[in-house]
């Protein structure tokens, strides 16, 4: 098989795996993708996975793997923190959260940190769509904000939500508290409870 065929089969769907290969080619040689990422012509996601180079220099494709590569998953906690203004640093880590166990990637797109959670907390997130039709699983800014008290225990005192330098003006103005507390609430977690009405109290919501 030449690369150009394989290409043209499978350009579309962005990433894939080797499953997907094989079910339209059952007698594929796997030797060819180590062949063809040796080239530059794929990049390796993790074991199993790889994307077209071109895809390299797509905008937010990025954050359209971490879907992908570890599944199910949506993208919450820091990156989407960031991503909505709440906090002030650039993420350099893409941040997800997982029903699967905890597992973190490294490739040519970015490192990738999924955090795992009980099945029935995957909810509080939504569809972004982007460039070619495709779409990204994004935590709503009240489920990123609740994942990160969850997942993140330590954040249990003033001083500590302090340094988490969380915008004012996203929190008074756009924070819908009602959402988070309902969110809250579906955790049914009296420790969980007590660290955002902390928050409540530390930013003066």
């Amino acid at each position: 098989m030449t690369f150009l065929e394989f290409k043209t089969k499978m350009f579309d769907l962005g990433c894939f795996n080797i499953y997907q290969v094989y079910a339209w080619k059952p007698d594929f040689d796997r030797n060819n993708l180590t062949r063809w990422t040796k080239r530059g012509y794929l990049i390796r996601l993790r074991q199993g996975y790889f994307a077209f180079s071109e895809y390299k220099s797509k905008p937010h494709y990025s954050l359209y793997i971490a879907n992908r590569i570890y599944r199910p998953s949506y993208i919450s906690l820091h990156t989407a923190l960031s991503f909505y203004g709440m906090i002030p640093e650039a993420v350099v880590q893409i941040t997800c959260v997982t029903s699967l166990k905890t597992a973190s990637f490294n490739n040519d797109f970015g490192e990738y940190s999924y955090k795992s959670v009980k099945e029935n907390l995957m909810f509080g997130y939504e569809l972004k769509p982007m460039a070619e039709n495709r779409t990204i699983q994004f935590a709503s800014p009240e489920k990123a904000l609740l994942d990160l008290l969850y997942l993140y225990p330590f954040y249990d005192n003033e001083q500590e939500f302090e340094e988490l330098r969380l915008d004012n003006n996203y929190l008074h103005n756009d924070l819908n508290k009602d959402l988070l507390m309902d969110y809250c609430a579906r955790v049914q977690g009296k420790a969980l409870e007590h660290r955002v009405k902390l928050l409540f109290k530390t930013y003066d919501l």
